[in-house]
């Protein structure tokens, strides 16, 4: 029993410093360049399930909000109202999310994870956008109409987080398939 506990605070403290990296890793491509965020809280919650999928999210958001620079842009409790940290706490409801789908039967096949990847992402993207929309209307004082909005906040980041979804699925099954031998 003491082990397994070890094992699991050793995985999550891994995908804490895994996301915080991926804020960091930054993939070049036209108009909006994505990082790898995404991959690693998808994978804390295929790998890790979705109980502690959240918790390696939430202590990295913790980590940040105290003042740690490991946001994209920094770090600090101030980070609270810039827009984007929206996507930081879908962060941490898609990993949970993603991992609950995942892992709610032993073996699950390549269609389970991609539903349970795109899931997660949608969850992501409607908990940023929601509150980049609020962030931006009533503390920046600055209005975004909802088509800019989806169109800067979703359709041009989108792609990008739509091959990180199948690469998860990918990584995911052939982890899960040895974590369990």
């Amino acid at each position: 029993m003491r082990s397994s506990k070890t094992r699991d605070m050793i995985l999550t403290a891994m995908f804490v410093t895994l996301i915080a990296a991926g804020a960091f890793i930054k993939v070049p491509v036209p108009v909006v360049p994505f990082t790898l965020q995404y991959l690693f809280t998808m994978l804390a919650g295929l790998l890790l399930g979705g109980k502690r999928g959240f918790l390696a999210v939430c202590v990295y958001i913790l980590l940040g909000l105290a003042g740690l620079p490991i946001f994209a842009q920094g770090g600090g409790i101030g980070y609270v109202l810039q827009p984007s940290f929206g996507y930081i706490i879908g962060f941490a409801i898609g990993a949970w999310v993603t991992g609950e789908i995942a892992n709610s039967v032993g073996k699950p096949g390549y269609p389970r994870l991609l539903a349970a990847n795109f899931t997660g992402l949608g969850i992501v993207y409607l908990v940023g956008m929601v509150y980049y929309y609020l962030i931006s209307m009533f503390y920046l004082r600055t209005p975004i109409g909802v088509w800019t909005l989806i169109l800067y906040c979703f359709i041009l980041a989108v792609p990008g987080d739509i091959v990180l979804c199948v690469v998860g699925a990918f990584l995911g099954k052939r982890l899960i398939r040895s974590k369990r031998m």
